[in-house]
């Protein structure tokens, strides 16, 4: 029988193949922003089932990435994938046909169990099928695919809803799912890895570990914060997240290698990227629906009005990643995270429920140019003092806590939300907003601090481009398998 690669399947399928799984999961994770008030009404959701529902999302996802990357290098990376994709698709109909909100909240965590194995094995398929001269051409476009979907999230779901209803936002990535399925098998061959043995005493300890404290975080208010309840939630999820590490300490196989963290560059960028997570998309969560709710846009218009913010990454992290061979990645990234920083203090000061669309634009445009600033570099941050080898996992490792630095973010800013009276009416919604967006700018302040603490000068970027480009060396050994052994 004969390879994939030696029946020439086109780059352009292969580049479709494994971006098209790939865009759904991103696309995912900022669409259901839009349709937060939306889903509140219609399911009569309280504002901390809508935390839940970005939560179980984020906290699945960055729960069960790593394993996945284990997975697949022992049973396959396709086979991964396309039980990945499998999930997602089938978790997406289970989050259009919810009528209550536990059963909304349960499909998302479904769909992030998914989508973890379709984010970093679509990367490490779509290297092994394309040869080494189209390889940089074909990965420039999946991260171009990667951040559109980003991008546009917001702006999709608004359109989506307003067309025809939240459940539709789902109902899509059902026919996607479906038609990626074929296209995967047809151009992207099968690959291994080193099989190690699974760490599932890891995956669980830190699993739960994350969650109870998240958990704690936002039943605090209602709960009271002295409750037996939060009290053993919080402490648990301590005490498990402290088993993790020593357990990762011992194990022979780790989900997570601490030796990583001897690396300074390491260290500090994912110190960085889980304070930037944390004050930015807990902001996002408060900002989106405070154009609705208090407003009265519609999701369509709100969309609209945050492309300024979310469409300038696209622009300035390219960019950014051009230039910082030549500035070093502390510069850019502490800039950035100063004008993270500015923007939502500027947003906090402005923010009335009358305020001007013209107000915010400048504000929202300064925290695109931020996030842009540091996208680029952070990679470059992460990955410059790593072995070839350990390139995979430390991409991974970042991923993984800038998830949960998204999911502790939306907790810890709704709580402060509602610690000052907020709720989801357009009267109850601005005043208790303000100490949320300055908390995140608190915490955006202190990652630019923190950033300071990265290596200066051009040595810090010996590595360069963007986080796809930076990962081929440890994916490019995946050789495809023939055919007769898939």
């Amino acid at each position: 029988m004969t390879s994939l690669s030696q029946r020439r399947v086109p780059v352009w399928l292969a580049v479709v193949a494994a971006s098209l799984p790939m865009f759904m999961a991103t696309l995912d994770n900022l669409v259901v922003t839009s349709a937060l008030p939306v889903i509140s009404q219609d399911l009569s959701a309280s504002i901390e089932d809508l935390q839940w529902v970005m939560n179980a999302y984020a906290l699945s996802f960055a729960t069960f990435m790593l394993m996945a990357v284990a997975l697949g290098d022992r049973f396959g990376r396709r086979r991964v994938f396309l039980a990945g994709i499998a999930l997602f698709t089938f978790a997406s109909a289970l989050c259009a046909v919810a009528v209550e909100p536990w059963m909304l909240i349960g499909a998302r965590a479904l769909q992030g169990v998914g989508a973890a194995a379709l984010m970093p094995l679509s990367l490490t398929l779509l290297v092994g099928s394309v040869s080494d001269r189209l390889r940089p051409a074909a990965i420039g476009i999946w991260g171009g695919i990667s951040g559109l979907g980003v991008a546009l999230g917001p702006l999709i779901g608004g359109a989506v809803v307003e067309g025809w209803n939240w459940q539709a936002i789902f109902w899509l990535n059902v026919p996607l799912g479906i038609v990626s399925v074929p296209l995967v098998v047809l151009a992207l061959p099968n690959s291994f890895g080193t099989r190690v043995r699974a760490d599932v005493v890891g995956l669980v300890l830190a699993g739960f570990g994350v969650l109870g404290l998240v958990y704690g975080i936002v039943r605090g208010n209602d709960a009271g914060w002295d409750s037996a309840e939060v009290l053993a939630t919080l402490v648990g999820g301590g005490i498990l997240l402290v088993l993790f590490v020593l357990w990762e300490m011992r194990t022979s196989a780790p989900l997570l290698p601490l030796r990583l963290f001897r690396d300074r560059s390491f260290t500090v960028a994912n110190l960085v990227g889980i304070t930037f997570s944390f004050g930015i998309f807990g902001a996002v969560f408060i900002l989106i629906q405070f154009l609705q709710i208090v407003q009265g846009h519609s999701p369509l218009e709100a969309g609209l009005m945050t492309m300024p913010w979310t469409l300038a990454p696209m622009v300035v992290a390219p960019l950014t990643g051009f230039l910082s061979p030549r500035t070093g990645t502390r510069l850019p990234i502490v800039v950035g995270l100063v004008f993270m920083a500015v923007s939502m203090a500027w947003l906090a000061l402005v923010m009335t429920a009358t305020v001007p669309y013209a107000d915010l634009v400048i504000p929202f445009i300064l925290a695109g140019v931020g996030m842009g600033m540091v996208f680029a570099p952070s990679s470059t941050a992460v990955l410059v003092n790593m072995a070839p080898a350990d390139h995979a996992k430390a991409s991974g490792t970042n991923s993984t806590l800038r998830e949960i630095g998204v999911a502790l973010g939306i907790a810890v800013l709704t709580a402060v939300f509602a610690g000052a009276g907020g709720e989801l009416t357009p009267t109850g919604y601005v005043d208790a907003s303000i100490p949320a967006i300055f908390t995140a700018t608190g915490i955006l302040a202190v990652a630019a601090l923190i950033a300071l603490a990265l290596p200066s000068g051009r040595r810090s970027a010996a590595i360069h481009g963007t986080e796809a480009e930076q990962v081929v060396a440890a994916l490019a050994n995946a050789e495809p398998e023939p055919v007769s052994a898939r």
